[in-house]
């Protein structure tokens, strides 16, 4: 099965809750392979807003890309994300980063997701967890597209082991 790569972001309280309901829900999706540490990080785009909690995760799964699209957002409304703003506060935030190697440009879904090198709130958890993965549009590992991020959003480590073995499979 392919390994596909997501990023999680909360910032509306209970925002640690937020991302350990969404793991839980994923484990239904598929097999979740390895979890990044929780970071947390200034807002990026729209800066007048709470803290981010950020986290990425490898998930196992035999969904095709648009389905497992649909699921997720699914599973975002089903956690409580209502829409506002574009880039505002919010509940739960579940992006697909990387499809295997795979490179999708459709009116509905990118991947890989744009933007990801320059956002070092995406790349550090990726990184942490898959540091040797290549990136298949940038042909590099993320080690190194982290270590060329222009991003210099504030971030700090959270926590580091923040799910249990219930939450995992």
């Amino acid at each position: 099965m392919p390994d596909v790569f997501l990023a999680l972001g909360s910032n509306i309280e209970p925002r640690e809750d937020y991302l350990r309901r969404a793991v839980d829900q994923l484990n239904q999706l598929g097999m979740v392979k390895k979890l990044a540490p929780i970071y947390e990080t200034t807002p990026y785009g729209k800066t007048d807003q709470p803290l981010f909690l950020n986290t990425a995760l490898i998930l196992d799964t035999a969904l095709v890309p648009t389905a497992l699209l649909h699921q997720l957002k699914q599973l975002e409304v089903q956690l409580g994300r209502r829409h506002r703003e574009r880039w505002g506060p919010r509940e739960i935030d579940l992006d697909i980063i990387f499809y295997d190697q795979l490179v999708i440009q459709t009116p509905e879904l990118v991947i890989p997701h744009p933007d990801y090198q320059n956002r070092r709130f995406v790349l550090q958890p990726l990184t942490d967890i898959a540091p040797r993965f290549i990136a298949p549009d940038a042909g590099e590992p993320l080690k190194t597209l982290l270590s060329r991020c222009p991003d210099t959003t504030r971030m700090r480590l959270y926590k580091n082991e923040w799910v249990t073995d219930e939450h995992q499979h």
